[in-house]
């Protein structure tokens, strides 16, 4: 069973800005909970224990808000609002060890991923892009593990671009497919359409095996100096299988403002407290 999860959370959000600028694009709330805890709340429900945030030192809040407050939990109890202390400190935080590691420079997704090495210690671990949000009645990373489970190999989400998008993703060529496991036959960082293998992208969830680091370790940096970690598992191909998942569910790009908003009100019409509210609102606005 897989027992850590990564998360990268050092980048700018520059895409954000102004409301990035002293709050991390992470933090930005989907209705009342921060986007990153979408993402660390998943990793826990496949029996994660501990989570390694890939930080920077400005995004102290990240750690502020997943340790317990205990001041604030007394109040809510005083002033008989007890039915929000599980919103201050869910439960299911309990038990979970949290690291942060600091990323001096933002040098790119594989770059980061390899600032936890050290912490992973030679195990199999899940890597979370909180920008993703994923929904979904089996988790997208539940759907990975079961492939992981029965294959013991490295395994990534997917899912099928429109070709005017495919040069913003890694795309895969698909090779043989077992009990929904695409096996991978080659990965290529952000293709031009013409060069595309393949219309299947990968998504924001993984679980990788610990060899991936060999592989970041000998890689060479992008043109924009970026260490990706899609050419690492390229070179992983060479040595282990490496298989893909096709995600079963909806799937909203919160790294774009579009996305951002289609997550918002998506979510809002499935709150039964205000979906009403947003109903009528929606209807005034068109």
């Amino acid at each position: 069973m897989i027992k850590k999860a990564v998360l990268p959370v050092a980048g700018f959000g520059t895409r954000f800005l102004p409301a990035s600028k002293a709050t991390p694009k992470e933090m930005l709330p989907i209705i009342d909970k921060p986007l990153v805890q979408y993402a660390v709340e998943e990793a826990i429900d496949i029996g994660i224990e501990e989570i390694i945030f890939i930080t920077s030192d400005d995004k102290f809040s990240i750690k502020k808000h997943f340790e317990r407050n205990e001041k604030l939990e007394q109040r809510l109890v005083e002033n008989d609002k007890e039915d929000f202390v599980d919103k201050l400190n869910p439960k299911i935080f309990e038990g979970i060890t949290f690291h942060y590691v600091n990323q001096e420079e933002q040098n790119g997704l594989g770059d980061a991923v390899l600032k936890a090495e050290s912490l992973i210690n030679g195990d199999a671990f899940a890597l979370l892009l909180p920008d993703d949000l994923f929904f979904s009645k089996n988790s997208c990373l539940s759907q990975l593990s079961s492939i992981f489970l029965s294959t013991n190999a490295s395994t990534i989400a997917v899912n099928k671009i429109d070709k005017e998008n495919i040069h913003k993703y890694g795309v895969i060529k698909p090779g043989k497919e077992k009990n929904e496991a695409i096996l991978i036959d080659d990965i290529i960082e952000k293709p031009s359409i013409e060069d595309a293998p393949s219309d299947i992208a990968v998504c924001g969830r993984y679980i990788l095996t610990a060899t991936i680091f060999e592989h970041l370790k000998k890689i060479e940096s992008d043109k924009s100096g970026e260490i990706q970690l899609t050419d690492a598992i390229k070179s992983l191909l060479s040595e282990e299988k490496v298989y893909a998942k096709i995600y079963d569910g909806e799937k909203f790009d919160c790294g774009s403002k579009m996305g951002f908003v289609h997550a918002t009100i998506a979510l809002a019409l499935r709150d039964k407290s205000i979906s009403q509210d947003i109903h009528k609102i929606i209807k005034e606005i068109i």
